[in-house]
């Protein structure tokens, strides 16, 4: 299960057993930096609006908290979609610093490159890690409705496999802090899309619908040969922790990002 770990005045969540074998990896929350009003105080999101120096300064703490280079970090642009994009040495740094050299038009990053840190950005939307610990290789999803719909998490995988001959049966994956089927509401038209693919995923409650993205994935993941027993949730929703986590939805459409990482 996922264990919080305060580092410097910095929280990262991080799965305990994978720290155990030296895996690196986490996910922040957003205590420990410098940036005010809505995106108080650990926003690490450069688009969102927030002083780009103070995102900076709290990338560097974060940086200095999990033990990583920032420039060794690598972001994609994230537009929602499931296309995933693989990381070379050559792309390090790639989005660190400054949103305009992200990796354009993808959600998900995979390497196998030892000194690259892959990061994506979140704030309701779904973190999904993968280890493979056999190839040393990782991948990274930013999964909101519809990328999960897309099936980005098998997705991830299918590209692991062809790029580094990943095995899925050989995987380790874990869902991150995000929204939960408790206070995650859609419209009729996505409650239909994944009543599709299983009825257990949307819940109704009175004239409202919930969908859960946790399960849907975490579907996707053991439907692509993922053990079920490799698969981990930390089951923390982000609308109902507005304190410890930045929430889209809860804050109104203004709020800082988290960022999750992992690297070989």
């Amino acid at each position: 299960m996922f264990a919080r770990r305060p580092v410097g005045g910095v929280s990262l969540w991080h799965v305990a057993a994978w720290s155990e074998r030296g895996w690196l990896h986490g996910f922040s929350g957003r205590a420990g930096g410098v940036s005010r009003g809505p995106y108080a105080s650990l926003n690490l999101g450069l688009h969102v609006g927030d002083d780009p120096a103070c995102v900076l300064e709290n990338r560097r703490r974060l940086c200095r908290a999990a033990g990583i280079d920032p420039g060794s970090l690598v972001v994609g642009q994230q537009v929602h979609g499931a296309q995933v994009a693989v990381v070379t040495p050559r792309d390090r740094g790639r989005g660190a610093f400054s949103p305009d050299d992200a990796i354009p038009g993808v959600d998900a990053l995979i390497t196998d490159a030892p000194g690259v840190v892959l990061m994506a950005l979140y704030a309701d939307c779904v973190p999904v890690f993968i280890y493979d610990p056999k190839r040393r290789a990782v991948g990274l999803a930013h999964a909101g409705w519809k990328g999960t719909a897309a099936g980005i998490a098998g997705r991830t995988l299918a590209a692991m496999a062809d790029a580094f001959g990943t095995r899925p049966e050989d995987c380790w994956a874990a869902i991150g802090p995000s929204i939960g089927p408790c206070c995650y509401e859609v419209g009729e038209d996505v409650a239909a899309r994944f009543s599709a693919l299983d009825p257990a995923l949307v819940r109704e409650q009175g004239e409202s619908r919930r969908l859960d993205l946790w399960a849907a994935n975490e579907q996707q993941l053991v439907a692509a040969g993922v053990p079920p027993a490799q698969v981990t949730s930390a089951r923390l929703c982000t609308h109902c922790l507005q304190e410890t986590f930045f929430s889209h939805r809860a804050q109104g459409g203004r709020a800082g990002r988290m960022a999750a990482f992992i690297g070989v």
